[in-house]
């Protein structure tokens, strides 16, 4: 039993540690971008940014405390710091879904065929994306402003009832019947961004699907060159996409049943933060993957390696 907890931690920390440094790296690239190679930036970047920051913090007020608990430090937060620390973690994992469902619905309007009847909302893009961040940001801010009020540091010690329950918080009725409406509020805020995610993508998904049938009918390999910025756009936030709604069910699979158990399993909590935090984690790394800055530091770094080698040969 001791071994699978200091596994546990382990794996938290380690989790910890990458998520951090992953989405640093990305933000700190994103402002290298916008300070020295401005002709690289693009107005998804700016989302992209703001996904990142969500991401950071999310990793960091999810996984500490459930760190901290693991080496068994007690009273570790208060019923401040329990508001503070689900506020705040809350927050950003709402802002988290949202930019991604931004990213989605914005990148579903960019490679909208010119003849489609959706295509006057490419001339909208950048006002409305600004609006839905707006808009996201206030609405994480009420929602979770009124769920925080429900939040107490932990006095059930006894891990018997139904409700929110945390290493050092837990919610303030706990064990009633009455909990479930601390979970309803969030789940079904989550599920209109998932609803909307599910939707442009499987649009876009067509939308790819038609063009490699006519770029096959055609046979011309300039017409997908021609749109291959687009495109590794497309199947990078695809890739997200796909990676946060499988994500995003595991966690709330095991958030219900640690909800609605009876007996709580002490535990469940440090494994639940680790799904939590998984998408937070390999986001940084889907996006850096096709970076055109990236690519372009890589392509040149080839053609470095590559011209020394040559000389070392002629030698």
């Amino acid at each position: 039993m001791i071994l699978r907890y200091a596994v546990l931690v382990v794996i938290l920390i380690s989790q910890l540690c990458i998520g951090v440094i992953g989405n640093t790296s990305l933000f700190i690239l994103y402002i290298y971008t916008f300070l020295f190679k401005p002709h690289f930036k693009k107005l998804i970047d700016l989302l992209f940014m703001h996904l990142t920051i969500a991401n950071m913090v999310t990793i960091i007020f999810t996984l500490i405390p459930d760190i901290v608990a693991s080496f068994g430090v007690p009273n570790f937060l208060d019923d401040v710091g329990c508001k503070v620390v689900l506020c705040i973690y809350r927050i950003s994992r709402g802002l988290s879904i949202s930019t991604t469902c931004i990213l989605s619905t914005f990148q579903a309007v960019t490679v909208t065929p010119s003849n489609s009847q959706w295509v006057w909302l490419k001339h909208k893009l950048s006002t409305w994306t600004f609006s839905s961040l707006l808009c996201s940001w206030l609405i994480n801010l009420t929602i979770y402003g009124f769920v925080v009020e429900t939040v107490i540091a932990k006095t059930n010690f006894t891990h018997v009832g139904n409700g929110y329950l945390h290493a050092y918080c837990q919610n303030r009725n706990f064990g009633n019947n009455n909990s479930g409406s601390f979970l309803s509020i969030i789940l079904t805020y989550d599920l209109l961004y998932v609803a909307i995610m599910i939707w442009t993508s499987l649009y876009m998904v067509i939308l790819l699907y038609r063009h490699r049938k006519r770029a096959q009918y055609l046979r011309s390999p300039s017409l997908s060159s021609q749109q291959s910025p687009e495109l590794r756009a497309t199947h990078s936030i695809l890739l997200l996409v796909s990676c946060f709604v499988i994500l995003y069910w595991l966690n709330n699979l095991i958030t219900l049943y640690g909800f609605y158990a009876q007996t709580k399993i002490p535990r469940l909590g440090g494994i639940n933060s680790f799904w939590a935090t998984c998408y937070p984690t390999i986001c940084p790394f889907l996006i850096m993957k096709n970076n055109k800055l990236i690519l372009h530091f890589t392509s040149s770094f080839s053609a470095l390696r590559m011209t020394c080698f040559q000389h070392a040969l002629r030698r």
